[in-house]
């Protein structure tokens, strides 16, 4: 097997610059908590491929059920020759996507397509346009989704013009604007019915925690008041749960921490251990909304992805992986407040479940600390630890590990965190 050196040698002759990489060691193998790269050297994972493999790396059910549909057949194209993989899914998700109504789903291939789908879709049902979207908001990089997302760099810069009709409003942020969720909502509807207007509103789109925009958790009160105004005034609720979905809060879904039921709900990353499936679920009458023939794509629902899913849901099943989510929070929680007790640049531990976030901040204030951010995470990628940085102000560190880690590749995480502030010479308290 080539060396991460010799592959990095023929990556920079092949694979555009653009495309980058966190750390210089190429991936031999992955399972459970860890990953093996190419010359033996394991790592902890707290990455799971960006929240992607909650079942863990080629989990046994995925791997049995990809191999038994590769045998029997690779793909023919839901919309020309269909088959019951698809159906399968479709009524998985109507079973556990939040809210008792009648539901439809539309399979796609990544996050970004089912956020551009279920704009889309609500712009169709609703006859309207506009679409509200908040501060620090990721939604994917196709043109659209990039006018969804909010920061510049690296997902924007250069790549306009964006497309129009999209309107941003404050996102309820705890630690920086110091509101009620009821209050943070009053401001965010007081900016839609100013400057966009009620009945323009075709969607209200929102993570309910967001992700790269630094696992942002709104005050409580502030979805509800949101979904709320969205019904009385005729706008679809739509959540991205493509980061927050599949057990990984704690709960199947981040919206079922406030009971909010939304109208779309869209999924990807973890719905599929690893391998490319995104959905866009909802209320009957507005997924059927839209004429025949207007919603798909060559891959959206591929057979092999959707057994995969099939099989990933049951192991989320069979493991109560939204239990072992919360364990995870129970025994790392603890630790990050240990750590914050110790040094003063982290201004705030926050998450549910196994997506935890520390915020990086100038002692005696809030202001972002992007440098000791990046010097600890080189720290921890120096020792072993594979972690993700994210936030508008690049100054957040996210744990996001399998959700089938075991207690001691957590505990050697988490002490492998604790080593990487003392490295990369964070004062104490």
């Amino acid at each position: 097997m080539p060396s991460s050196a010799e592959l990095h040698r023929r990556r920079s002759a092949a694979v555009a610059r653009g495309v980058s990489s966190m750390i210089p060691s190429y991936v031999g193998s992955a399972g459970g908590g860890t990953m093996t790269d190419v010359d033996g050297r394991e790592w902890i994972d707290f990455a799971a491929g960006i929240a992607v493999t909650n079942v863990g790396n080629a989990a046994p059910r995925v791997v049995a059920a990809v191999r038994d549909q590769v045998e029997r057949f690779t793909h023919t194209c839901f919309m020309i020759a269909p088959y019951e993989q698809y159906v399968a899914v479709c009524e998985e998700l109507a079973a556990l996507t939040p809210g008792g109504f009648e539901k439809r789903s539309a399979l796609f291939n990544s996050g970004a397509e089912a956020v551009e789908n279920a704009v889309k879709i609500a712009r169709h049902a609703t006859g309207r346009q506009a679409i509200v979207v908040f501060d620090h908001a990721y939604h994917g990089r196709t043109n659209l989704t990039m006018a969804l997302t909010a920061k510049v760099m690296p997902y924007k810069q250069g790549f306009g013009p964006f497309a129009g009709e999209i309107y941003r409003v404050p996102m309820s942020y705890p630690l920086r604007d110091g509101r009620s969720g009821a209050e943070a909502a009053a401001y965010a509807i007081n900016q839609i019915e100013k400057h966009v207007g009620a009945s323009n509103v075709a969607a209200v789109l929102i993570e309910p925690i967001q992700g790269e925009g630094g696992f942002v958790v709104p005050a409580p009160g502030f979805l509800p008041a949101l979904a709320e105004w969205s019904k009385r005034t005729g706008a679809v609720f739509v959540a991205d749960e493509i980061q927050t979905g599949f057990c990984r809060t704690g709960a199947w879904f981040a919206s079922e921490h406030e009971g909010v039921e939304p109208d779309l709900i869209t999924t990807a990353k973890g719905i599929a251990g690893g391998l490319p499936l995104a959905a866009v679920t909802g209320r009957a009458e507005i997924m059927d909304a839209v004429h025949p023939g207007g919603l798909g794509g060559t891959y959206g629902g591929n057979p092999i992805a959707c057994a995969a899913a099939l099989a990933s849901i049951e192991t989320m099943r069979e493991r109560d992986l939204a239990a072992a989510a919360r364990h995870i929070e129970a025994v790392a929680r603890p630790r990050l407040e240990a750590l914050a007790a110790k040094h003063p640049q982290i201004g705030e531990v926050r998450g549910r479940g196994a997506m935890l976030a520390l915020e990086l901040v100038v002692p005696g204030g809030i202001e972002p600390d992007a440098i000791t951010t990046g010097n600890v995470a080189r720290a921890a990628h120096g020792s072993g630890l594979l972690l993700l940085t994210c936030g508008t102000y690049g100054n957040v560190i996210r744990l996001l590990p399998p959700l089938v880690i075991t207690d001691d590749e957590l505990d050697r995480g988490l002490t492998l965190l604790d080593q990487a502030f003392a490295d990369s010479g964070a004062p104490l308290v």
